[in-house]
């Protein structure tokens, strides 16, 4: 649970556990018993896994102590996980950056235009190229130059701001590192990475020239939890879009660079606007 602005009066909540009968009956009774007033509701019953699981929004003037005593026997109940927060609270996310700039553009822009409902109180990036990008929107920038020896020690400041600052969310914004296990396990379910969708083909440098050469027809990219197993994790978001022949290596890159930035943010939406739960190796969205 999160504890924030008492005085709110539109409210989200997420949760899920074992499949039963009646879990929505429980748990809109529970909101009404909180005078709220649902103004949005989704569910859904895994077959796979035997997990429900549901989201909903709901207006009252009661405070979030009220709301989290009638919530907390029913989800104590089912044997739910659980999660009350404020509709719209920006979440704290760390960006991890590189030399490419697109991914963290994009990001940027859409928090400054309130786009996306989350604050970065730091771009953190292992080369020096995008701190003018982050004067720009006047976000603090720090650089780490990574190299085998320095790695664990840049990997021990993104630990210790995630710590100090409250980050919710940590972004991979193209940045070019491979995370320890150790630092996935501790942003679990909490790092964002996205990548182009050639993979497992074209791996290494100059992925859209390999395409280019293979003639593909089809660009996208992906956006996913990180997890130690490298560009595995649950999936959030993909896109796709058609090309052809007469595209270029150049255009065929400007055009992936595109696509890889709308389907971060994308992903970046749908996780601070708590739309994003966990279903084993797979997500459940609501949309």
């Amino acid at each position: 649970m999160t504890g924030f602005d008492e005085t709110a009066d539109q409210w989200v909540v997420t949760l899920s556990c074992k499949d039963r009968p009646g879990i929505v009956h429980k748990v809109s009774g529970a909101v009404v018993g909180a005078d709220g007033n649902i103004t949005e509701l989704q569910q859904f019953s895994s077959q796979d896994t035997g997990n429900f699981f549901i989201r909903l929004q709901f207006a009252t003037a009661l405070p979030q102590s009220a709301i989290v005593g009638q919530l907390a026997p029913v989800a104590d109940e089912l044997g739910a996980t659980w999660q009350i927060d404020v509709v719209g609270r920006p979440l704290r996310t760390l960006i991890l950056a590189s030399k490419a700039g697109h991914c963290v553009q994009d990001l940027l822009f859409r928090t400054h235009a309130d786009q996306l409902s989350v604050h970065v109180p730091l771009v953190l990036s292992n080369h020096e190229n995008l701190r003018e990008l982050s004067d720009f929107y006047h976000v603090p920038f720090e650089s780490h130059y990574v190299v085998p020896e320095t790695k664990a020690d840049f990997e021990r400041r993104v630990m210790q701001v995630v710590e100090e600052q409250g980050v919710e969310l940590v972004v991979l914004a193209r940045y070019m590192q491979i995370l320890s296990p150790q630092l996935c396990d501790f942003l679990q379910g909490r790092a964002i990475n996205i990548h182009h969708s050639f993979l497992p083909g074209f791996k290494g440098a100059n992925p859209y020239r390999q395409a280019h050469a293979r003639g593909v027809k089809l660009i996208g990219a992906t956006a996913h939890f990180v997890t130690a197993d490298l560009d595995e994790g649950p999936i959030i978001e993909q896109n796709v879009v058609r090309v052809d022949h007469a595209d270029s290596p150049r255009q065929l890159m400007a055009i992936g660079q595109d696509i890889e930035s709308r389907t971060l943010s994308q992903a970046v939406r749908l996780f601070s606007e708590h739309r994003v739960l966990l279903d084993g190796v797979r997500t459940i969205v609501f949309q």
